[in-house]
């Protein structure tokens, strides 16, 4: 079995090899960034299965860092901060990291959720489809070819942006998509404030392929955040 590769970025050197110690001890393999343009540019030329992202970083700091990652990657994320604000930016931008720490913090402490995160991560993939036109979370087959939805093997049928909705949620798994960044994503267009149109759609697609609709499997609300597939 490859060893996980884990991208480290960080500008404090101290922390990037007192954290290399530890990684290396349990058998993953380490790569270094100091901010967020040479985290790109390493990503660019390698896998890495899981990246440890501080926030305060010259040049590109950590949000700006997740935020581009997550456009077309979906590895998981652990953001580091030594400012307890910054743990509200975090969630309130919807960057779409998948935890965070705050500095200073027990290096065995983030080698349990890096374990943690990569145990998810893995079992989130296995089984995954290699067709680029089928997703699968658990019992629900979304096919993007053909536009056909099924739960358990029942055809569901969904209006084209319900499927546009579904679709991006699966595709980004794990990943809390604002209401502003469905619409926007799905509708090609500025959102306002006052419009519920996503929240309305949300309620049919979960009242057509939920088995309760009131606690849904799927489609889960991170409140005061937005929605996500896990």
């Amino acid at each position: 079995m490859a060893q996980p590769t884990i991208l480290l970025v960080d500008d404090e050197q101290e922390i990037i090899d007192l954290l290399e110690i530890y990684l290396k001890n349990e058998g993953y393999r380490l790569l270094r960034a100091g901010n967020g343009v040479e985290a790109l540019s390493v990503l660019q030329k390698e896998k890495v299965d899981l990246i440890v992202l501080d926030i305060m970083m010259p040049k590109m700091d950590g949000i700006e860092a997740c935020l581009k990652i997550r456009q077309d990657q979906n590895m998981p994320i652990i953001m580091l901060s030594a400012k307890s604000q910054d743990m509200d930016k975090i969630l309130g931008l919807s960057t779409g990291a998948d935890d965070y720490l705050s500095k200073p913090f027990n290096p065995l402490e983030l080698i349990a959720r890096i374990k943690s995160q990569l145990r998810r991560y893995t079992r989130l993939n296995v089984g995954q489809p290699h067709k680029d036109h089928e997703l699968e979370v658990d019992e629900l087959t979304i096919n993007t070819a053909t536009h056909e939805v099924k739960v358990d093997g029942r055809e569901i049928k969904l209006t084209p942006r319900e499927f546009a909705i579904l679709e991006l949620l699966a595709r980004h798994r794990g990943t809390v998509w604002s209401i502003q960044k469905i619409y926007e994503a799905v509708w090609k267009e500025a959102y306002l404030d006052s419009d519920n149109t996503v929240m309305v759609h949300i309620r049919k697609i979960r009242e057509k392929i939920e088995d309760n609709p009131r606690k849904p499997k799927f489609i889960k609300t991170v409140w005061g955040v937005g929605y996500k597939v896990e």
